[in-house]
This record gives structure tokens, sequence and C-alpha cells, in this order.
């Protein structure tokens, strides 16, 4: 057996939830997808959690305590419109350590209230409890009248993404520069980071049309990496119709780095990538980035060369 601090996340989860077999007609979908869906008296719920742990996903004199409520309701709601469905309820559970700055965590709370009114959900409840470092966790649930997941894409279907992506991993970077000014495209790329906003504005677009989706949180080659293995599609991925922020153009330029680089491995963008069986016209931001065949893995196709995509995202372990 591997060394416990060797296996990772996901495999950890892995081995985890195979102590959880589920014997519940009513479940859909448990272990392995954006949420687990469950059939309530012909109601399909989506349940979801996530969790943000002071200095493993924030720093907090790095980012503005209303951000930070902001940024852990979208990254929950993030998950169910990825599987098509509105968000409706949530369970906050906060640590905090002896001593707390009350006022940073009110601030954080008045977050919380801006991203619930424009999300149009509500907090239901929670518990309270103590730790070393700050801690605010949300179980939300969603409705939806179509289940999205991220294993029914099929072979010979298009591939599409909302947005441009690898913006808020070059605003984190930024972010660690600690620097005393920043020009104005820079504190864009940082907002980006720091006060994402989930696509709720595609929600009937996916529930309706995708076959498969999944919300870009680890970045995209690993995300994809996730719809191929579990939906058992190839899916490459068109270099040229990867389009380049105009501030991710500049952030480059002036960093020396590799734009396409962050836009395939950057995480945190909370953008939508998804396949559709056909071509999909005048909806929004959304763009064709490739198609699915048969085979596995992800590629990408520069002119007529192929390359395999490395499709680990990010892990915490």
């Amino acid at each position: 057996m591997k060394n416990q601090k060797n296996i990772g996340e996901f495999e950890l989860i892995g081995r985890l939830s195979s102590f959880l077999p589920i014997n519940d007609k009513d479940v859909i979908v448990g272990f392995g997808d954006d949420t687990a869906c469950v059939n309530v008296n012909g109601k399909l719920l989506l349940l979801t959690g996530d969790i943000q742990v002071e200095n493993v996903h924030f720093i907090k004199s790095k980012i503005n305590p209303e951000d930070l409520g902001w940024k852990l309701i979208s990254s929950n709601v993030s998950d169910v419109v990825a599987c098509g469905g509105i968000p409706r309820w949530g369970l906050i559970s906060i640590a905090l350590p002896k001593n707390p700055d009350y006022q940073y965590v009110e601030d954080v709370y008045k977050g919380i209230k801006e991203a619930l009114d424009f999300y149009k959900m509500f907090i239901v409840g929670g518990n309270t409890s103590a730790s070393s470092e700050m801690i605010f966790d949300l179980f939300l649930v969603g409705e939806t009248k179509r289940f999205v997941s991220r294993s029914s894409a099929k072979e010979n279907q298009l591939v599409y993404i909302s947005n441009h992506l690898g913006l808020s991993r070059a605003g984190l970077e930024l972010l660690l520069m600690g620097k005393e000014v920043y020009e104005d495209w820079e504190l864009e790329l940082i907002k980006e980071h720091t006060k994402p906003t989930a696509r709720i504005d595609l929600q009937e677009t996916i529930e309706k049309h995708a076959s498969s989706c999944i919300d870009i949180s680890d970045g995209l080659a690993g995300d994809l990496g996730h719809i191929s293995k579990m939906s058992k599609v190839k899916i490459v991925i068109e270099k040229e119709k990867l389009k380049i922020h105009p501030n991710l153009r500049k952030f480059c330029e002036k960093y020396d780095k590799n734009p396409y680089h962050y836009i395939l491995y950057g995480g945190e963008d909370y953008q939508l990538a998804f396949t559709v069986e056909k071509e999909l016209k005048e909806i929004g931001d959304i763009s064709e980035i490739g198609f699915t065949e048969k085979g596995e893995g992800v590629y990408l196709k520069d002119g007529k060369e192929f390359f395999h995509l490395k499709e680990k995202g990010y892990e915490h372990l």
C-alpha cells in the first residue's frame, strides 16, 4: 500500500468513498461529479459542498473579507450550475481561532449576503466551532429539471467553454507579488481571482443543451480530463480556437509567461466547459474550442500536430 502522504487528493477521495457504498434507488449520482443528485418525490435536488480554509484557500491579509464571502458562495453555485441547476438553500459552518477578528468575520458575512441576493438563494442554518485557523464551509442544495453529468459526453460532439480562462491564476500570482502599486489591468486580473462570478446566466443553456459539463476550477486540461475519463471519450482542444484575454496577454508579455499555460492549467476561473450535440449560436460569451472522438485522454491540436496534455488538475494533498 502506498504511503498516505503520496496518494494525492483524488486517490484519497476514491479510497474513502469505497467505504461508503450507496444503495439507495433515489440517488441518481453520488461521488465523482460536480454535485450529487438525488430524486425526492420526483424533484431532482443537487447537493454540494465547498470550504475556504485560512492559509490554504485564502490568506487573510491578501483578500478583502467581503470578496471571501462572495467567493465562498460563488464556488458552490458554480458546481450547481455545471449540473444544470439553480441554487436554493445553504448551510454555513464556521470555525474560528481564539480571540478572532470579529469585524473581519462580519465583513465576510456582508459578502455572503451580497452573493445570496445576486444568486437569489438563502442560508437557512449552520454550525460554529473552534480551530487554529479561520474556516468557512458551505453546504448547498440546488434544483434542476435535468441532471447534467461529467459522464455523459459522446463521441463526435463539440466542446465549448464560457468566457476567457487563465485570468484567475494570473490574478493570484499578481496578488502574491505584494506590489505597492498595480496597473489598472492588473487590478482587474486580481479581482478575477478574489471575486469570481459563477455562470448562473448559462444555467438554462446547460440544462437544455449540454450532454456533459464541468466547472473549471482545477484548470481546463484537468477538468476536461475528468469528462474524458468518466465519459470514456477522447477530447481534442484546437489551439487556434483558444481566445487570449487582452489582460492575460499584457500579463504574459510583461512577466514573460506563456498565456496558453494559464488557459490550459490555470485554476479557479469558475467558468464552464461542456459538450453538445450540435453547434450553438448566439448564446452569451461561449466559444467552441474542440471536439470529442473515440479514444481517451485530452489532446491539444496545434496545426497538424497533436500533443497529449497532462490532465492532472490542482490537488490540495
